[in-house]
């Protein structure tokens, strides 16, 4: 995972294809080389140790996806983070967790709403996750520190932003939980936010919106929530505030309208639990690779590269349509794919879908 251009559905199919960590890191210069890279070189073990003692000082805990302590609704969506830091009260990842997020600058009557939802939920047994922004996402965090609540960073675990939530950062790892996919250190960049945002939404049942713009992070966080099969739901605003105007419409697209709590505890027990998506899922432990492709020329790798490029576009397309289009058999593309991603010629967007880099 720390390996130059190896992100998640890269480390996924890595996994699936040479069957131990150990076999993928060996197989990446070959793959890399493939490609046109011909430097490169899987992430040094001495980067990884010093991450591991960074961990350790910090009072931090690396946590897999097939661990116990990982939490189970983020383990079904399909991009979840293989590995997660965590400082604080794991107990939490355990607990039922629904998502409460919404604008930085929201209003007096938006951030008494946002503490009144996380407190009530939360003394119904809820743990609240949002992402540490001013605004709603304190102010959640803040109502729920007695109860319980997960901040999700876009950074290292280590990286306090904003700088102003600081004394709430230091409380939410003393009584409640901090989690991070990126290594220590990383300060957070913009495409940052929207990977912590799948992470917010992927540990709930449910993400509510208090306030949100019409172009916003919160939509971002609604939209991955529907993606991974969670409920949505909105806190309806004046048509004259531009702050409601994005849970209006929410609201108008079938988003469930909260007043309160009891809004929120009625829609979750007439909902179906999350289930996984459909599609292609991570390979268990113990599972046996198919055999590689047939090695092929040169120009055909670069035939084939040229046709994939040919047919994306800065706008992302599902993998699958793109396979379809193309007429080649699955086994043959894909790891065509997985060489233009790691030469960074393909970027990966969640949900399967792919776009020019």
């Amino acid at each position: 995972m720390r390996s130059r251009r190896v992100g998640v559905t890269t480390f996924y199919r890595l996994m699936r294809e040479h069957g131990s960590a150990e076999a993928a890191l060996a197989a990446l210069p070959e793959i890399a080389r493939a490609a046109g890279v011909s430097d490169y070189q899987p992430c040094p073990d001495t980067v990884i140790a010093a991450e591991l003692r960074a961990g350790r000082r910090a009072g931090a805990r690396l946590v897999a996806r097939g661990e116990p302590a990982y939490p189970p609704l983020l383990a079904l969506i399909e991009d979840a983070p293989p590995l997660l830091w965590a400082k604080g009260d794991l107990s939490l990842l355990g607990r039922p967790a629904l998502a409460i997020v919404g604008a930085r600058n929201a209003s007096s009557l938006g951030l008494r709403f946002a503490r009144t939802l996380a407190r009530d939920l939360g003394a119904e047994g809820f743990a609240i996750v949002s992402g540490l922004a001013r605004g709603i996402d304190a102010a959640a965090h803040e109502a729920a520190l007695g109860t319980g609540t997960i901040a999700v960073l876009a950074g290292g675990i280590d990286m306090i932003y904003p700088a102003e939530n600081t004394q709430l950062y230091r409380r939410i790892g003393e009584s409640g939980l901090l989690l991070s996919e990126q290594p220590f250190g990383m300060k957070p960049l913009a495409r940052h936010f929207p990977m912590r945002n799948r992470i917010v939404s992927g540990l709930a049942r449910a993400t509510v919106v208090v306030e949100a713009a019409a172009r916003s992070g919160s939509l971002l966080t609604a939209g991955n929530a529907l993606d991974q099969g969670r409920e949505v739901m909105a806190v309806p605003g004046h048509p004259f505030d531009a702050r409601a105007s994005g849970c209006n419409g929410l609201l108008r697209d079938g988003a469930v309208l909260v007043r309160g709590a009891q809004d929120v505890i009625d829609a979750l027990a007439a909902a179906a639990p999350p289930a996984p998506p459909a599609g292609e899922r991570p390979a268990p432990a113990g599972h046996v690779p198919a055999p590689p492709p047939e090695r092929r020329s040169l120009t055909d790798h670069a035939a084939l590269h040229g046709e994939i490029l040919s047919r994306l576009a800065s706008a992302p397309l599902p993998e699958d349509d793109l396979i379809r289009d193309i007429g080649a058999p699955a086994d043959l593309v894909s790891p065509e794919i997985l060489a233009l991603e790691l030469e960074g010629r393909i970027a990966r967007k969640p949900g399967g879908l792919l776009a020019l880099g």
